[in-house]
């Protein structure tokens, strides 16, 4: 059951453009799965110490009757804590824009992560995250655990990561870089990275073959778990760490 609601709908004229704001804070048990569902949206995940998610979630559209065709919610469901902001019809209006900000804890299970088109900011989140934006740009830092990162037309960056015992990091992009730094280089890894049409770039030494075909690289480090697997279509991998 929520701690709190706090639900506030304000629309008002801003020029042409209309705005609706969505706000509520919820107490979930630990092991309840998040999900986020945008179409055009930027997400905004911050994780903490906190015990309770706080989910707000902005609209911004030409008119007033603009926001209808994309209905925001915040709801819990017997599967686990909705957030959506989708439009209708399968729309893809880049004039119906979403800002969804979260603060949850550390350790919140983001199950699944869904945007057609806009950016993800993911921040200290040491549980499981899968988060798939099919254009535009993923930003996670201080990022543990179980992560799956996957773009289409975009990139994603990978900050100060830490592979842990138990976990695993998947890092896609179809069209786009990939960059990861470490903040210290892992003391037990696999990592893998392929590259159909571009470069890989390492801090930490990778046994390459490159010489026909996609660019591929490898190497394991102390017993070889957790597996950090990169996947790269068209574009360039980057791995940067610290030196020893």
């Amino acid at each position: 059951m929520p701690a709190a609601i706090s639900v506030l709908a304000l629309t008002m004229a801003l020029g042409a453009e209309s705005t609706d704001r969505l706000a509520r804070t919820v107490a979930l048990a630990g092991d309840t799965p998040i999900y986020v569902n945008a179409t055009i949206a930027d997400i905004t995940i911050t994780g903490s110490d906190r015990s309770d998610v706080s989910v707000e979630v902005v609209r911004r559209a030409p008119s007033a009757a603009d926001l209808e065709r994309y209905p925001a919610a915040i709801e819990e469901r017997a599967d686990g804590l909705h957030i959506d902001a989708v439009q209708a019809d399968e729309g893809r209006d880049a004039n119906l824009k979403t800002a969804i900000t979260i603060a949850a804890p550390a350790a919140a299970v983001f199950r699944a992560i869904r945007v057609f088109e806009g950016r993800v900011s993911l921040t200290n989140l040491s549980g499981a995250c899968d988060a798939d934006l099919r254009r535009g740009a993923i930003l996670a830092t201080h990022l543990a655990g179980r992560v799956r990162l996957e773009a289409g037309l975009g990139s994603v960056d990978v900050r100060d990561a830490a592979l842990t015992p138990g976990g695993m990091m998947r890092l896609r992009v179809f069209n786009g870089p990939v960059r990861v730094r470490f903040a210290a280089v892992p003391a037990s890894a696999r990592i893998l990275a392929v590259t159909f049409n571009g470069s890989i770039a390492s801090d930490i030494p990778l046994t390459m073959k490159d010489k026909f075909g996609p660019r591929f690289g490898e190497t394991t480090i102390g017993g070889g778990d957790p597996v950090m697997s990169i996947d790269v279509v068209k574009g360039d991998i980057t791995i940067n760490a610290p030196r020893p």
